[in-house]
């Protein structure tokens, strides 16, 4: 693939996932040599700085992200705190309301259900405190998404399970109904014969 293709679906991939993306992921998706991920990431790199452009790439260890140019960190925390001092949208009740009842998920697995990119609003949700990032357990190269203390101080409760209908729409309780029909489904057979 020539390097300008490289370079646009790298750019389109970091915008659009809105947080750090592991060097690996990025070649694994395009299909290419680390060298040639780290040369359109140089490539990038240096396109934003010449154009003074809003954006930068931030790089910590074999993960890169996109993110906004600290010179402009006052005007985009002034849009940050708006939001944050908003009430929760419905797309952010969604999400923290899917992760509640039935994580920790992951981004993908949250956008599966929706429907829906979920980057912007998991990002105001992780701001607020209301839930955080941890390493994926089944994915060594992802995140999973959990609730917080927090979550659970600003609903007045002292456990997830006190949700209401916890129960009946958590993953737990689905697991359970698959053994129990199973079981029931085994007894029946075995009645039969």
């Amino acid at each position: 693939m020539e390097e300008g293709k490289i370079i646009s679906i790298i750019e389109s991939i970091l915008f659009v996932s809105g947080e750090p993306v592991k060097l690996a992921k990025l070649a694994k998706i395009l299909q290419e040599k680390i060298e040639e991920i780290e040369k359109a990431l140089n490539t990038l790199s240096e396109k934003y700085a010449k154009e003074e452009s809003g954006l930068m790439l931030l790089r910590k260890g074999e993960e890169v992200q996109l993110v906004s140019r600290s010179e402009n960190t006052e005007f985009v925390e002034s849009l940050v705190k708006g939001e944050l001092q908003d009430s929760l949208s419905n797309a952010a009740m969604e999400v923290v309301s899917i992760i509640a009842y039935r994580g920790p998920l992951s981004k993908a697995e949250i956008e599966e259900i929706r429907g829906v990119n979920c980057s912007y609003t998991l990002r105001n949700l992780l701001l607020r405190g209301l839930i955080e990032r941890n390493d994926n357990p089944r994915d060594n190269r992802g995140y999973v998404y959990a609730i917080t203390f927090d979550f659970l101080k600003k609903l007045g409760i002292s456990d997830v399970k006190k949700l209401p209908e916890y129960a009946t729409l958590s993953v737990d309780s689905r697991i359970n109904s698959a053994i129990v029909s199973e079981d029931n489904n085994a007894q029946k057979d075995g009645n039969e014969n």
